[in-house]
């Protein structure tokens, strides 16, 4: 029993080991092998769609349009569609302010969540590619023209930004970017060595065709979107040059029902394919999604049979119940303090990167059971970004 104890006790750490060291050691050894991305030339830029989903974005709409617009890329061979989720303040009318400078309205006549409203829009696109962004985020003025660039290697069917986590002022914000900076790292490999297994829901461009594919609406679009990219025989990356700045959330507690949503349909997405875990057909993508996702929300999971191992252990060390009752005062006080930052920026007295990282453990825990309960998240949620103090004020019209 003694043993047994001890193997469920490191299973925590035996994952985190693999998942956050071994893995990015691995991708980077495959990396140094050379690259063989084939580019095809174009006569001229192709025609892209930019597509921004909102719901009540009267605070944000503005700015992220002003961001489209400022892309350096030919206005004539671009199509700005922001799709309204039946939006109930001033939304549409802020769009409407831009239609002589191109922008599309399209309103849905009932909320049915942001992957619906996708679906339903793919009719009204009419570019080869279709840039997919968010209204609390910032594309940079190069972001566009370099994904598409990316598109120019016939087998590229999505290509996806880099991410910044900024502050109020607009700089990077540390303890966010720790773990942002992280992941883009990590994309960045796996790019070099293939392709991504999600792109970022900032920002990504994806090939009109697999665009046009229908997603159910409880699951997540950007994480589909590699998904069904290699399904169709193509390849997923991340361009590190195209930059797209996201905004810290205003609150612990906005930021942790966030991160439930996020995981929660990543789990429902990734139980849909599966098929796509088998090591044997999928091979090197399967394993890249093994290590990338799967064994990322194992880690906190794994604490439960963890938990047991440590009771196994108490009859010959007596001292595993400290460490269960540490444990176990620990999720409560991230829990309460969840709870407690509802409406406030993160709490000074702990260590914004350390309780980011319990939160973020405690969210995979929290959605696993959403999960299991089957729970779905039909209708979109927007994430609320901007700092309190940080909304973007209404202005004149453009």
């Amino acid at each position: 029993m003694t043993a047994l104890g001890w193997g469920l006790a490191s299973l925590p750490l035996i994952l985190a080991v693999y998942a956050y060291v071994a893995y990015p050691a691995i991708l980077w050894a495959l990396a140094r092998r050379p690259s063989d991305a084939a580019r095809s030339a174009r006569a001229k830029p192709p025609l892209v769609t930019v597509v921004v989903p909102a719901y009540n974005e009267e605070a944000q709409i503005r700015g992220a349009i002003e961001a489209i617009l400022a892309q350096k890329y030919p206005a004539d061979r671009r199509q700005i569609l922001v799709l309204s989720d039946a939006s109930t303040d001033a939304t549409d009318d802020i769009v409407r302010e831009y239609s002589a400078r191109g922008v599309e309205l399209l309103r849905m006549p009932a909320r049915a969540g942001k992957t619906a409203a996708e679906n339903s829009a793919a009719r009204s696109i009419r570019g080869e590619i279709v840039v997919n962004t968010d209204a609390s985020v910032r594309l940079q003025p190069d972001a566009l023209p370099l994904l598409v660039a990316a598109m120019a290697d016939a087998s590229v069917g999505v290509a996806s930004t880099r991410d910044i986590s900024v502050t109020r002022a607009g700089n990077a914000n540390p303890a966010e970017a720790g773990y942002v900076g992280y992941e883009m790292r990590i994309r960045a490999l796996e790019t070099r060595t293939g392709g991504i297994v999600g792109a970022s829901g900032s920002g990504y461009a994806i090939r009109a065709e697999l665009h046009r594919k229908p997603v159910r609406e409880d699951l997540s679009r950007d994480f589909s979107a590699a998904l069904t990219a290699w399904r169709a025989g193509f390849r997923s990356v991340s361009v590190d040059a195209a930059l797209c700045a996201v905004p810290r959330t205003a609150s612990l507690g906005r930021e942790y029902r966030r991160k439930v949503r996020t995981i929660s349909r990543g789990m429902e997405t990734l139980y849909f394919n599966r098929d796509l875990l088998d090591l044997v057909q999928h091979r090197e993508f399967a394993w890249k999604l093994v290590s990338h996702k799967l064994c990322r929300w194992l880690v906190p999971l794994s604490t439960l049979p963890a938990a047991v191992g440590l009771l196994l252990l108490t009859p010959s060390y007596p001292w595993m119940w400290y460490v269960l009752a540490s444990a176990a005062l620990l999720l409560i006080v991230v829990g309460l303090t969840t709870r407690w930052s509802e409406s406030r920026l993160f709490p000074s007295w702990i260590p914004v990167s350390v309780l980011g990282t319990l939160t973020g453990n405690l969210a995979v825990l929290h959605a696993a059971g959403r999960f299991w309960l089957g729970h779905h998240d039909h209708i979109w949620e927007p994430t609320r970004r901007t700092e309190p103090g940080l909304e973007e004020k209404r202005s004149e019209p453009a």
